[in-house]
């Protein structure tokens, strides 16, 4: 079979001689009880560079070793791409959230060979999942693997924003000591009301982190949590994002993109939110519409706007985001840190090995199976697209 791998580009520098770390802590289970990935072996070291077009998420060995053919590029967007020319052959797809091969349905009309697209990663959204349930393709994903990352991401880029950290760590840099700019817009996270939009594996773990820093909590979700979660971590629940994001002073948004919850955060819901309110997005960036984040944060509606999540990716450089007041954007690496990347590797592989040997798929990794929304997809997705629009990010690639 012919596997092509969609990764991101290489260090400008070439690959790391040496890391900063020698080794990755030894984690056995997630939180929730679901062991790691467990594929039959692995061909790399846990911790180095696996993401990028080098890494090739440690797939070669094992794929030639079985007589596949493996083809791995970053040249992705744009008529002419090499990811398009390879396609059309190809019988699995691996991209990754940060850094998407839009698998649009013109794309898969041109690949009859097409059995199944793999996210390495979490948010399998850059695929047209109604297309893939119309021609049979499945669609799966490694589950959890980098969920509590961007947990961590999450409590970051919130502290970050409601101390103001990147103003200060500027005038550092820039050699001065002023100290009134530097806190004129700072405060503690400390009694502020926090809010999750979806309260999954992410958004779950990000409040039960939040818990420490003493703040009010709150969620919506379209499945409401146990009553002894809710208990245990004092949340408030609310039928409608509405009602939540109207109390909050922090809202982080954890939801899935798909047909519903597209341009969710527009004028209107920012406009019901409390003055002054900050958001943190770090599921995907078509939940918000790029231009009201930017005309809040100009007004003074927001007071900070932080995210990983662009559309589309890489995000053109005249992506309003880039240059907005008070924002802290990073290029969607909340769920690609060197740790784990050797979760979503190992999860990859142990897919491969599955598809190949006929024996089921994780349920939890399913996203479509057989035409059909499954596993994780039935749970998290509505049937649609939300594709529309990629075919910007060969903006980026023009400009660099």
């Amino acid at each position: 079979m012919k596997i092509l791998c969609i990764l991101y580009d290489d260090p400008k520098g070439g690959m790391p001689s040496k890391y900063a770390l020698d080794d990755l802590p030894k984690l056995d289970k997630y939180p929730d009880g679901m062991t790691l990935p467990s594929p039959k072996a692995i061909d790399f070291i846990p911790g180095e560079l696996l993401g990028c077009v080098s890494g090739e998420l440690g797939l070669r060995k094992f794929l030639e070793d079985a007589g596949h053919t493996l083809v791995v590029t970053s040249d992705k967007d744009g008529d002419g791409c090499q990811a398009d020319k390879e396609l059309v052959d190809a019988d699995v797809v691996i991209s990754q959230p940060f850094f998407p091969y839009y698998l649009t349905r013109e794309k898969m009309e041109t690949a009859p060979n097409l059995k199944m697209a793999i996210t390495a990663g979490i948010g399998s959204d850059h695929v047209d999942l109604q297309a893939a349930m119309d021609r049979k393709v499945d669609v799966v994903e490694v589950t959890f693997c980098n969920s509590r990352s961007v947990a961590e991401h999450i409590v970051m880029q919130i502290l970050s924003l409601v101390r103001d950290y990147h103003n200060q760590h500027r005038i550092i840099n820039e050699g001065g000591w002023n100290i009134a700019d530097a806190v004129q817009r700072s405060y503690d996270l400390e009694g502020m009301h926090v809010g999750t939009v979806a309260a999954g594996r992410i958004g779950l773990d990000a409040l039960r982190k939040l818990k420490h820093f003493d703040v009010h909590m709150h969620y919506f979700d379209r499945h409401k949590l146990p009553d002894e979660v809710e208990k245990e971590l004092n949340l408030t629940f609310h039928e409608s994002v509405e009602s939540m994001v109207k109390v909050c002073d922090v809202v982080t948004i954890n939801c899935p993109l798909h047909p519903e919850t597209e341009h969710m955060f527009n004028d209107e819901l920012i406009g019901k939110m409390k003055r002054g309110a900050y958001i943190v997005n770090t599921a995907r960036g078509k939940i918000c519409d790029k231009d009201a984040i930017a005309r809040a944060l100009e007004s003074g509606q927001l007071s900070g706007y932080a995210g990983d999540v662009w559309f589309p990716q890489p995000a053109p450089n005249d992506h309003v985001w880039r240059t907005m007041p008070h924002h802290g954007m990073t290029p969607h690496t909340s769920g690609t840190s060197l740790s784990a990347q050797a979760r979503y590797a190992a999860g990859v592989r142990e897919i491969l090995e599955c598809f190949f040997d006929g024996s089921p798929i994780r349920d939890p990794y399913l996203i479509v199976q057989n035409g059909e929304l499954a596993g994780m997809g039935a749970h998290s997705y509505s049937k649609g697209t939300a594709t529309g629009g990629s075919e910007e990010a060969a903006k980026y690639k023009k400009n660099n």
